[in-house]
């Protein structure tokens, strides 16, 4: 009855992909499952200014005078900017023209009269949303990953380029067409911002080195290198962090009044709205750039707003995100809260709070933030045509492929075709994983490692664990299930836990179990039918040496909800034996599963207390790849430079420390 393959109101809220204030903060535009959403921060009524389930809309942004939003969508087969009235009234405007390639994001001019993008082909460019006249900011030859941002009067934009493996930042002088260095090529830095006055450029970069050293070998590592830094756009901006003094300050007498009873002194009228033109002045702005007496850590985010600089800082160390600001002019970092993101608004005043999952606009924060009333996105819900919808996630992940395909011949493959051979099945496509399956055979065309396919938003069933006794069971003929094999654990390890190799548990190879939880075995078709739903849980057990109830004991054990931790460990640990046996215990083994964090984790625990070995096999059969290899070779391919001997040491240590001296050979399979 193809029920999973039925159009259904979906909860748009729970895929909620960007998110940005209205100009002044009274609504909040949303990028949610393809849709644009303008919803009440606190009153109204919620609009889907898109609804169309055929067609993917993203990166949704207000303009700074509040008159249109801009996104992204795939409406023509290929991403192009639209702008819309904010209201939803009219048709949107389609702003750039005959694009073929992926659009990563934009963002409005601070006059709302043009938009600065990137895209795959590693360009930055704007275009003026009446004219639609592209201009070319810069290209890179290295990465598609700019991240960029308007001056206050739209004159200037700065953006980051990759150069030669680290990231600079850079500024643009619009009028001139002109593109100026800020940093050099010693660190990389990113996150470039004005301030909302326009004398200050604010970014991050990695330039604090503090190293922490290795248990395992002597060796180092960086983390936390990020500090945020501060440039004075203009010569005579004052540091915010220049020495002060203190003065007397001695008032003035009032002016007299004139003969209309007004004050003698000029009165210069006030211009609130008017923006001071942003003045960069290039020569020597590389000795103007100063830093935040803030910890060096890792910070995104960041927007300076008059003397405030708000950003998110996250550790490596540990902890949650947590969003802070700092006052220039208290010279004070303050905490805002913790797992909470932000977006400024165009005027400055309010800020969009991100926090547990909950939206609310705030005036703009200088204190610990307390989200009292939130964004009511119940209303959020779609009518989705689930067709049209897999329909359009199918020829994007085309496109994705013919984008970001490392090389543009597509392996001699003619791309084009294979969309065509494949879309005609879509029409039978009723199921999420269906679409899983085509994409996956057409990705498959191409004939390369690496082009995964992983399903999206599917049915699935709720799984219950059964319980497991990490032991292989047989049934005998007086109906009781006997104890064949107990698989070897490392009980000091929660993933490596034997149930009933622990402590008190007092089951041997050779017993048989009687009853779980009283219920006999002999009376079930399968000993795991009173095992489910176990997993972790206290299960007794009844057990005897042999097949009947005299005789016989019980005994308390929690049952693993998946076995195959303990198969791995005890195939490797049969193979050190056979190693250690054939060679006498002269030659190392060491099987890496995949080159991910536990294949790392297998290395190390058995690379290092087998150095003293005359030689060494390196198993990688079945290998399920990853990306710490780089790291594992290093280490394999050291040689000794030189050796360090203690007093009443018999052999010496060679050096660096962590050399394997000797022969090493690797086995591998076609599942490597």
């Amino acid at each position: 009855d193809f029920a999973f393959g039925r159009s259904e109101i979906k909860d748009a809220s729970k895929m909620i992909r960007d998110w940005q204030p209205s100009p002044n903060g009274e609504r909040i535009v949303f990028s949610a499952r393809g849709d644009i959403f303008s919803v009440p921060a606190k009153h109204g009524i919620t609009l889907n200014l898109t609804e169309s389930s055929g067609v993917h809309e993203r990166n949704a942004s207000w303009s700074p005078n509040g008159k249109y939003i801009a996104y992204i969508s795939d409406k023509t087969g290929e991403f192009e900017i639209y702008i819309q009235s904010q209201d939803g009234n009219g048709n949107p405007v389609h702003i750039t023209q005959n694009s073929d390639t992926y659009i990563f994001g934009f963002e409005w001019s601070s006059d709302s009269k043009n938009i600065l993008f990137n895209d795959k082909k590693q360009r930055l460019r704007l275009v003026d949303i009446e004219t639609k006249n592209v201009t070319l900011v810069d290209q890179s030859d290295q990465a598609p990953w700019f991240s960029y941002n308007w001056s206050p009067d739209s004159k200037w934009i700065t953006y980051t380029k990759a150069e030669k493996g680290m990231t600079k930042i850079r500024l643009y002088d619009v009028q001139a067409k002109k593109s100026f260095e800020v940093t050099e090529g010693w660190y990389s830095s990113t996150n470039p911002g004005f301030s909302s006055d326009g004398k200050y450029l604010v970014f991050t970069s990695a330039r604090d080195f503090s190293p922490i050293y290795s248990r395992t070998e002597w060796n180092h590592a960086y983390v936390d290198m990020n500090k945020i830094y501060l440039v004075t756009l203009a010569k005579d901006t004052k540091s915010p962090f220049a020495p002060e003094n203190d003065v007397v300050k001695i008032e003035e007498e009032e002016p007299e009044n004139d003969t209309n009873g007004d004050k003698k002194k000029d009165q210069k009228p006030e211009t609130p709205d008017a923006k001071e033109s942003t003045k960069v002045d290039i020569d020597g702005i590389r000795n103007r750039i100063i830093s935040l007496p803030i910890k060096a850590s890792n910070y995104y985010n960041v927007a300076c707003v008059g003397k405030k600089i708000f950003y998110n800082e996250s550790s490596s160390k540990g902890g949650s995100m947590t969003a802070k600001v700092y006052d220039l002019e208290k010279k004070k970092e303050t905490e805002l809260g913790e797992n909470m993101w932000f977006r400024i608004s165009a005027n400055s005043k309010k800020m969009l709070v991100r926090m547990n999952g909950k939206y609310g606009v705030i005036d703009l924060p200088s204190d610990k933030v307390t989200l009292k009333e939130t964004a009511n996105l119940s209303d959020m819900k779609v009518y989705i045509d689930l067709k049209k919808e897999w329909s359009q996630i199918f020829d994007e992940s085309w496109r994705h492929m013919r984008d970001f395909f490392y090389a543009p011949n597509m392996h001699g493959v003619d791309w084009k075709a294979m969309q065509d051979k494949y879309k005609v099945l879509l029409p039978y496509v009723n199921h999420r994983s269906d679409l899983t399956y085509i994409m996956g055979e057409m990705v498959g065309e191409l004939n390369v490692g690496h082009a995964y396919v992983n399903n999206g938003e599917r049915p699935r069933p709720e799984r219950i664990k059964t319980g497991l006794l990490g032991a292989k069971l047989s049934r005998h003929s007086s109906g009781y299930y006997r104890v064949d094999q107990i698989l070897k654990g490392a009980n000091w390890s929660n993933r490596l836990k034997s149930p009933l190799t622990e402590i008190g548990v007092n089951v041997n190879e050779g017993d048989y179990i009687l009853a779980v939880n009283g219920k006999s075995t002999r009376r079930v078709n399968d000993i795991y039918s009173l095992l489910i739903n176990t997993s972790g849980k206290q299960v007794e057990l009844t057990v005897n040496s042999k097949p009947e109830v005299a005789g016989s004991r019980k005994t308390i054990i929690k049952p693993v909800g998946d076995e195959s931790s303990l198969y791995y460990y005890n195939w490797v640990q049969d193979n050190i034996k056979k190693v250690s046996e054939a060679t006498d215990a002269k030659v190392g083994y060491i099987h890496i599963p995949d080159m991910g964090v536990s294949g790392l984790n297998e290395f190390v625990k058995y690379y290092y207390p087998q150095l003293a070995k005359k030689a060494l096999i390196i198993d990688v059969r079945g290998n399920g790849g990853g990306n710490v290899s780089p790291m594992i070779i290093e280490r394999l391919m050291r040689t000794i430079t030189y050796a360090t001997m203690h007093t009443g040491q018999k052999e010496g240590d060679p050096n660096p420390v962590g050399t394997f001296v000797g022969p090493k050979v690797t086995l591998l399979d076609k599942y490597s």
